[in-house]
Order: structure tokens, then C-alpha cells, then sequence
């Protein structure tokens, strides 16, 4: 069996409802590939953790949000979608009731609400995990 160099990532979609106005968590990524460039809250899994676990802890890494319930919403793994090699995504979904502080720490060099009508470019395939997060809803 040839050897497979593949690595497994988590994403967190946060969703919050202030004023009328629906807005998702991101951060400005502090690090190579897409420095300074907005994404979502995730990183790589590691060994012994499970997919939730590895998406809870990387949102609490990067912004200091703990969240206790996210819904898997998808697998996103289309070649190319991360400059450093084959990279799977396990992506989930998170419904919070306000927009409480962020801090971004790690490797997030900004953490923020962003209104779902204004987002900025985001980082590697973001905008479509973000678009079946709101389909999943």
C-alpha cells in the first residue's frame, strides 16, 4: 500500500444573532499560508483527540470561546485546497446567543464577529464551508 501523507484539520462555523444582524467568528491567520488573511477558527487534529474535541479545542486555542455543543456539518477535502499538501477538513457548526469578547491567541493574530453580509475574503475553501453551515442550520 503506498504511503499516504494526508493531514486531518478541524473548522469551527460560529454563528451569533445581535441587533438582527447575523455574524460568524473569524481570525486573522498569523501564519503562512494566507498570513493576515481571515478564516476560520481550526487547525490541525491531533492524535488522540476526537473530530468535536480537536474543532473545541482549536476554537478555544484561537479566540478563547468555549463552546458546548457543535453539529458536523461536512468533509471538505478537494486537492489543493491547502498549499501545504493534501489536507482533510472536518467541519462543524456552532448556534451562540450573543457576541461575547474574542481574544485571538496561538496562531490567530486577530479574532472578530464579522456581519454575514460583509465578510471579507477568507482564507483556503472558508466561504463554502461556511455556505453549507448556514444550509445546515
Amino acid at each position: 500500500m503506498p504511503k499516504q501523507e494526508i493531514s486531518i484539520t478541524t473548522d469551527a462555523v460560529i454563528f451569533s444573532t445581535l441587533s438582527n444582524t447575523d455574524y460568524v467568528l473569524l481570525i486573522q491567520r498569523k501564519n503562512d499560508p494566507f498570513k493576515d488573511e481571515w478564516a476560520l477558527p481550526g487547525g490541525f487534529l491531533e492524535t488522540d483527540e476526537t473530530f468535536e474535541t480537536g474543532a473545541k479545542r482549536e476554537l478555544k486555542e484561537e479566540t478563547g470561546l468555549d463552546v458546548k455543543a457543535l453539529k458536523q456539518i461536512g468533509v471538505f477535502g478537494a486537492i489543493g485546497r491547502d498549499p501545504r499538501g493534501r489536507t482533510i477538513s472536518i467541519a462543524f457548526v456552532g448556534t451562540i446567543s450573543s457576541t461575547p469578547k474574542v481574544e485571538a491567541a496561538d496562531d490567530a493574530k486577530n479574532a472578530k464577529w464579522w456581519p454575514l453580509n460583509n465578510l471579507p475574503n477568507l482564507a483556503f475553501d472558508h466561504s463554502e464551508i461556511i455556505a453549507k453551515a448556514l444550509k445546515a442550520l
